[in-house]
């Protein structure tokens, strides 16, 4: 077995496996990347994100924001005014899976063509099988 394998089989095994499943569940989520990625530099208003991410919902950018609260990844400020304005930054710890993020979506970027291209092909191999039954 390879070192690489080993040490995953650890990391995935070995203290506490439920709080590493359950934090790379977090991280995994489409939204929790985007919005790490976006928090990186500069804080940013609820609706700034919810206009710079394509898709999101309010309900489902509010239930993400949370989650990255409790788990430490990003602040959130809520300054006494009407209407209420709240901010979000990304925290100390936040900032440290940026890189990550980064680079995940870097990667995404470069085989985005590759990936589909493949994902059309098995679709029609899978057409393919369906229609001959």
């Amino acid at each position: 077995m390879s070192a690489r394998f080993t040490e995953m089989v650890h990391i995935c095994t070995q203290d506490d496996p439920e709080v590493f499943r359950s934090v790379l569940d977090r991280i995994a989520d489409k939204w929790t990347l985007i919005v790490i990625a976006l928090l990186e530099e500069r804080t940013l208003r609820f609706t700034e994100l919810l206009a710079a991410i394509p898709g999101v919902s309010r309900r489902m950018l509010t239930l993400t924001l949370r989650s990255l609260e409790r788990d430490g990844l990003v602040t959130r400020k809520v300054y006494a005014e009407v209407p209420p304005r709240v901010e979000y930054r990304a925290t100390e710890l936040g900032v440290a899976l940026s890189a990550p993020v980064v680079e995940l979506a870097t990667w995404i970027a470069r085989h985005k063509e590759q990936i589909q291209g493949h994902r059309l092909a098995f679709d029609d191999a899978a057409e393919g099988r369906s229609s001959e039954r």
